[in-house]
């Protein structure tokens, strides 16, 4: 199409989010509000003030170590249990808004329980029940990833694994390795995933995002990764790139993330059309929603507006990533055939234009 497509176009698709984290999907009035009421002792205390602490703006540098940055003040609002519900409460609340149907929501036991020496257990059981009450008001399924950090110990990581597995009838279907990428090897943590893996987790790996392809090779045949976060810099290994195709891997993308981390310079030069090209599996996320001040329909518009992808192509990313969940075969089946049906009914572009929302 010679027009873009409208933003209502992407708001009116139901869709699936596969990398969202929690602790970037923090609203910033919440911040303001857990502030004041804890008086907690921060840069600002209004949104406008403290949007440059959290949030990518313009004339921020696009780089991984300030795009981390943005983490350090969020992780000292998780001061009381009220708070880590409100967050995950929150999180599935906006997603719903935006009418995404299935999220995968991943969040970090030691990022919330630091603060305040929370145990693992007890954050964790805070997430579950805010995210069932949640969903049982709102038309979205959630399912819950938990990430440890590859920056952090072993020994940390395995507390978490185990209360991955300890909280598996809560809805938890995933184990993620996350963090600094680039001189932090995973191969510390492969005991971990491959235990994770034998006890019926779905397996995500942050690879090849930060640090070069190896990375994606290393989770694909060390770790036994079912799918990759990010993964983009796959296109850089021509054998990597066959290795994914010959296992069907799936890769989170996250569009908007892999500009402001400096991973890609510019939409134009996003390898998502390539991946695609090529025939990997690729899906499309958000990341971090509040910290790069997006929405899963605003990455949809710019992967269909910007990089040019077609309707029926994002579609079909809507798609994968359903045949990508970590759900039972039953439940996996009716989530496949649910993106069947709803994403065959038409939208009516035309007439989305000539509303010109």
């Amino acid at each position: 199409m010679s027009e873009s497509i409208p933003r209502a176009y992407f708001e009116a698709l139901p869709k699936i989010e596969l990398h969202r984290h929690l602790e970037g999907a923090i609203r910033l009035e919440t911040l303001v509000d857990v502030a004041r009421q804890y008086d907690l002792d921060l840069p600002a205390h209004t949104v406008e003030g403290l949007r440059s602490h959290v949030q990518i703006i313009p004339g921020d540098a696009h780089d991984a170590a300030h795009f981390m940055q943005k983490f350090i003040i969020l992780r000292r609002f998780f001061c009381a249990p009220e708070v880590i519900q409100r967050v995950a409460r929150e999180a599935v609340i906006d997603a719903a808004l935006d009418n995404i149907k299935y999220m995968e929501l991943r969040f970090t036991p030691n990022a919330l329980a630091r603060l305040m020496g929370y145990t693992f257990s007890d954050v964790t059981e805070w997430v579950c029940d805010a995210v069932d009450e949640a969903q049982a008001e709102y038309d979205i399924k959630v399912r819950l990833i938990v990430s440890m950090n590859r920056h952090e110990s072993v020994r940390e990581g395995e507390k978490q694994m185990h209360t991955a597995l300890q909280f598996k009838k809560r809805g938890i279907v995933g184990l993620d390795l996350c963090g600094h990428e680039a001189g932090y090897p995973a191969h510390p943590f492969y005991d971990i995933f491959r235990e994770a893996r034998q006890e019926g987790m779905g397996i995500t790996i942050h690879a090849g995002e930060w640090d070069g392809p190896r990375n994606v090779r290393d989770a694909i045949e060390q770790i036994g990764a079912h799918r990759i976060g990010h993964g983009v810099r796959i296109v850089e290994d021509s054998a990597v790139t066959q290795l994914a195709l010959d296992t069907g891997m799936t890769f989170e993308v996250c569009p908007t993330s892999n500009m402001q981390s400096g991973v890609v310079y510019a939409a134009a030069h996003h390898p998502l059309l390539d991946m695609n090209y090529i025939g990997l599996n690729t899906t499309i996320n958000t990341d971090d929603p509040s910290i790069s001040n997006i929405r899963l329909s605003d990455e949809l518009a710019i992967a269909a507006n910007k990089l040019g992808m077609s309707i029926e192509e994002i579609r079909e990313s809507i798609l994968r990533g359903a045949q990508a969940a970590f759900l039972p075969t039953d439940e996996h089946l009716n989530l496949i055939q649910y993106f069947e049906s709803a994403l065959s009914e038409p939208i009516s572009v035309s007439a989305l234009l000539d509303k010109n929302v």
